[in-house]
C-alpha cells in the first residue's frame, strides 16, 4: 500500500497533537481551580473581567494579598492558553476535507467551551464565589474533558453511522456506568461545596454535614466499580477487541487510584495537596472513561483526510 500523501500525514499529526493538547488544557484548569481554591485565593481579583476596579492586572491592596492576586490571575491568563488550543483544534477541523460536520461540530465546543467558562467564571467571582457556582464551573470542565476525549478520537474516524462491538444490553451497561459516574462527579463537587476550602474565608458553605455527603459520595463509588466489574466480566464473555480491555485495564485502576486518594483525602482532614490531586483524578476518570467509550464503536469513512479538494482512498493509490 503506498504512503498516504504529505498533507494527509501532517494534518493527521497536527489534529491529533492539538486534540490531546485539549484534553490537557480542559483537565488542566480544572487543576490550577482547585489551586486557586485551596489556597484562598478565589477572590485575589474581586471583580472580573478586570482583576480590580481600573486594572486587568493585579494592583497593591491593603486588603488582598499579592501572592492570592497573582494565583487567582495566573488562572485567569491560563485561560487564554485553553481558548487558543481550542481555538487550533476548530482550525484544524475546517481543514479536514471532505467537511466533516461532526468533527466541525465537536471541535467548535472546544472555543464555545472556554467562553462559556469564561463567563461562568465571572459569575462565580461576582456572587462572591457561591458554592453552587463553583461546583457547576467544576462539572462543565468535565463537560468539556470529556467532549476533548471524543475529539481525540473524532479526528481518526469516519461520519458512518457508529457500529458497536458490544451487544445492546452491554451498551445499556456502559451508559449506566456513564450516569453514575456523572452522578460520582456532582457528589464530589457537594462534598467539596461543604468542605473547608472555599476560595476565600468569607464564603459561606453548604448547609450539609460532611459525613452525610461524604457517604453519599462514597457509596455512589462503590456502585460505580460495582458496574464496572459486571462490565468486566460481560467483556471476557462477548469477547471485545483488545484495545477495548486495555483501556478498561486503564479505567478500573485509575478508579481505584482515585477512590483511595479520596479515603486518604478524608481521613487526613482535606490538606490542600491531596484536593488537587482529587481533582487531576477526577480529570483522569472521565478520560479513561471517555477513552473507553470511544473505543467500544467504530466510525468508518471513505476519504483520506487531506487539506484541500477531497481526496478519494481510491484515487490516492490505496485498495
Amino acid at each position: 500500500m503506498p504512503a498516504a500523501p504529505a498533507p494527509h500525514r501532517s494534518l493527521a499529526a497536527l489534529s491529533r497533537a492539538t486534540a490531546i493538547a485539549a484534553v490537557i488544557t480542559q483537565g488542566g484548569i480544572a487543576v490550577t481551580g482547585s489551586v486557586v481554591r485551596v489556597t484562598g485565593s478565589g477572590l485575589g481579583c474581586p471583580t472580573w473581567p478586570q482583576c480590580f476596579p481600573g486594572s486587568l492586572v493585579p494592583q497593591p491592596h491593603p486588603e488582598v494579598a499579592t501572592l492570592h492576586q497573582w494565583i487567582e490571575f495566573g488562572n485567569r491568563m491560563l485561560t487564554g492558553l485553553v481558548g487558543l488550543v481550542g481555538l487550533v483544534c476548530l482550525v484544524v477541523a475546517l481543514l479536514v476535507r471532505p467537511r466533516r460536520r461532526r468533527l466541525v461540530l465537536l471541535a467548535a465546543t472546544m472555543p464555545l467551551g472556554v467562553v462559556a467558562q469564561a463567563v461562568l467564571g465571572g459569575f462565580t467571582v461576582l456572587t462572591g464565589l457561591a458554592w453552587w457556582t463553583v461546583a457547576v464551573h467544576f462539572l462543565v470542565s468535565m463537560v468539556l474533558v470529556w467532549l476533548a476525549v471524543l475529539l481525540v478520537a473524532a479526528f481518526a474516524e469516519g461520519d458512518d453511522p457508529a457500529r458497536w462491538h458490544l451487544p445492546g444490553p452491554l451498551r445499556g451497561l456502559l451508559g449506566t456506568a456513564t450516569t453514575v459516574l456523572a452522578a460520582l462527579l456532582i457528589a464530589g463537587t457537594l462534598v467539596t461545596s461543604a468542605g473547608p476550602h472555599a476560595g476565600s474565608t468569607a464564603t459561606p458553605r453548604l448547609g450539609i454535614g460532611i459525613p452525610a455527603l461524604a457517604q453519599l459520595h462514597a457509596d455512589l463509588l462503590v456502585g460505580f466499580l460495582g458496574l464496572l466489574a459486571g462490565l468486566g466480566f460481560a467483556l471476557r464473555a462477548v469477547g471485545v477487541p483488545p484495545r477495548v480491555w486495555r483501556r478498561f485495564t486503564v479505567l478500573v485502576c485509575v478508579v481505584l487510584a482515585q477512590g483511595t486518594l479520596g479515603v486518604v483525602q478524608y481521613l487526613t482532614g482535606v490538606p490542600e495537596v491531596l484536593v488537587s490531586l482529587h481533582v487531576l483524578g477526577a480529570a483522569s476518570v472521565v478520560v479513561a472513561m471517555a477513552a473507553l467509550w470511544t473505543s467500544c464503536r467504530t466510525r468508518d469513512h471513505e476519504t483520506a483526510m487531506s487539506v484541500g479538494a477531497a481526496r478519494p482512498l481510491a484515487s490516492a493509490g490505496t485498495t
